[in-house]
């Protein structure tokens, strides 16, 4: 588990195609560099956030690591389109004394979303990102938390439907701190949703699923309040 809060920026310093017959399974191995100081108490085995999605280290020295990424992972998200010198945010798997500063992030990429536009307000960004399943835009509310690229950020609007975004705002110490403030339009992030709504839609639908008959009024009565108060805007 991690909380979001991205300690440091590594390079990719080289991709190598792992063997198809090895354990892996195939896909590619990362070698990332500029990240002593999260290295000091790394042991094998251990797990990394790189751009947000969890994975294992499976080699390292004092200023770099390397993580197996697989197939589906490649898919799945960003980290397919990383080349040499390409910069990644980073983060440990969170200790039990930890403060929990961002939220709950598992490290779970649930789908990649596009940046659709970039707008400074002051010294400020807002980013304007398009999901690729646009499915997973009933999970995000605004003011709720998201994770782009593995940091936690706050959503600041939604709009849903078949062309639907969301905006992020990135204040200055954030853009100086992730990689995600120097991507450009068209470019693609890895999102995480917020794990706490999935568990909440899953209860709704668990809970009205066992439910008689007769208890369904207690939904059509929510409907019923939900359209009067909206016909009397």
């Amino acid at each position: 588990m991690f909380t979001g809060l991205v300690e440091t920026i590594g390079t990719v310093s080289s991709l190598e195609p792992l063997d198809t017959t090895a354990s892996g399974g195939g896909g590619t191995s990362l070698t990332i560099t500029d990240c002593e100081t999260i290295l000091t108490d790394v042991q094998l085995g251990d797990s990394i956030s790189v751009n947000g999605t969890c994975l294992t280290v499976t080699a390292f020295e004092k200023s770099w690591f390397k993580v197996g990424v697989a197939p589906e992972t490649l898919r799945r998200t960003n980290l397919g389109a990383l080349t040499e010198t390409s910069q990644v945010n980073l983060e440990r798997a969170v200790k039990g004394e930890t403060r929990m500063g961002g939220h709950m992030v598992q490290g779970h990429v649930d789908t990649i979303a596009r940046i659709i536009a970039t707008t400074p307000d002051e010294n400020s960004l807002v980013l304007r990102l398009q999901p690729r399943d646009r499915t997973t835009l009933r999970y995000i509310v605004e003011k709720g938390f998201i994770t782009l690229d593995g940091a936690s950020l706050t959503v600041t609007q939604v709009k849903d439907g078949e062309d639907g975004w969301f905006e992020i705002m990135l204040i200055a110490y954030t853009q100086e701190k992730i990689v995600t403030a120097a991507k450009k339009v068209g470019d693609f992030v890895n999102v995480e949703i917020d794990v706490m709504a999935k568990y909440v839609e899953k209860g709704i639908e668990a809970y009205f699923a066992g439910t008689a008959g007769g208890n369904m009024s207690i939904l059509e009565k929510m409907v019923e309040r939900i359209v009067e108060e909206k016909l009397k805007r």
